[in-house]
């Protein structure tokens, strides 16, 4: 099958049209973090250390500012620069990553219904969900196992309302347990039919505060967010996670409104993420992995469980039964358990509608 990749690259173009690749650089100049040296981090990447200076002169030519500084006792160290270009590059992926994702996903799919027909494909996997770790892994266990698949990061209410139009054959969403789950699963309730569809289980979550690492700010919980000291990052309007907040801030008895920067919003958790890790918000909410990935504190507000919805009747046969035993397989249940606050034991349980969205199940 063909495999697609699609990245994010950062460019510095030069006075006479010449451009060199910031992203190139990165490997480079995260060993030079990591090890205080220039030689170590040349030896580690597979270069000459005369090939590893002429790379770091010509960014800096045309930067016009060094990337690495020596200082005595400490070797060679990331110039503000130098750190401000590593910080760029993780906040241009993660911002997009999701998206390119999808796109990846949706060429591959394309082309290989040319090369191939679907009959020798097999039957493609129409996925529609909200971005999560867990789903990622599912993606990735599928296309390892030759699943044809076309996946498409929604938001919840989007991917449902997908699987109720016949769009898609898996509909990935979340729903918080406790007290908010009512008014969450009411979104998703007018899509889905007791008698038609039926709720896989594919992992448990925790979602809560993103802080920057020490926690300068003293951030303790949600009722900091309404301080003016305190700059933060939101998901989208019409996200689960969104939709979630809003209801946790408004039974702290904190509106919206108050909170400095509510209307600046990223796509993805791992977007927030870097977004705090950047510097240029002190808080953020999503999953746990995101804020382990980048280095930040994390402060669990609550549980949720990730569902997919699906056709009763599709599940017995074809497609979705291999999703459904690569998700019960234990090389996947451990994939999902390495994910900080994420719980596979039920992964790939049937759940009635009924159950799932009242929270019995």
């Amino acid at each position: 099958m063909i495999q697609i990749e699609c990245a994010v690259h950062l460019l510095v173009r030069g006075e006479h049209g010449d451009t060199a690749s910031l992203t190139d650089l990165i490997p480079l100049l995260m060993l030079v973090e990591e090890t205080g040296s220039i030689a170590q981090a040349a030896v580690l990447k597979g270069l000459s250390y005369r090939h590893a200076w002429g790379v770091l002169r010509e960014i800096e030519a045309s930067l016009g500012a060094p990337l690495i500084e020596k200082t005595r006792g400490r070797g060679s160290v990331l110039s503000a620069l130098g750190a401000a270009v590593l910080r760029a590059q993780r906040l241009a992926h993660e911002r997009l990553d999701g998206g390119l994702q999808t796109l990846a996903h949706e060429v591959a799919a394309d082309l290989n219904r040319c090369v191939q027909p679907l009959q020798a494909l097999g039957a493609e996997v129409r996925i529609h969900a909200s971005h999560g770790y867990a789903v990622a892994a599912l993606v990735s266990a599928l296309s390892a196992q030759g699943v044809p698949l076309d996946i498409k990061y929604r938001d919840s209410v989007d991917a449902v309302t997908a699987l109720a139009r016949g769009e898609c054959d898996l509909a990935g969403f979340h729903l918080p347990r406790g007290e908010f789950r009512a008014a969450c699963a009411a979104t998703c309730w007018r899509w889905l039919d007791p008698q038609r569809h039926v709720l896989i289980h594919l992992t448990r979550r925790k979602q809560g505060l993103f802080l920057a690492p020490g926690n300068p700010k003293g951030v303790s919980g949600l009722e900091d967010l309404a301080r003016q000291d305190i700059r933060f990052v939101n998901r989208q309007p019409g996200s689960g996670t969104r939709m979630l907040l809003d209801l946790a801030l408004r039974h702290a008895g904190i509106d919206p409104a108050q909170v400095n920067a509510y209307a600046s919003t990223e796509l993805t958790h791992s977007a927030i993420a870097a977004f705090v890790a950047s510097g240029m918000a002190d808080v953020g909410f999503g999953v746990e992995p995101a804020a382990h990935h980048f280095g930040l504190g994390f402060i669990p507000i609550v549980d949720e469980d990730y569902y997919f919805a699906c056709e009763r009747d599709a599940l017995a046969h074809g497609a979705l039964a291999k999703v459904r035993e690569v998700m019960r397989a234990a090389a996947f249940r451990h994939s999902v358990a390495q994910l900080a606050g994420y719980e596979p034991h039920d992964c790939g349980a049937l759940v009635t509608c009924e159950a799932g969205l009242a929270g019995v199940g």
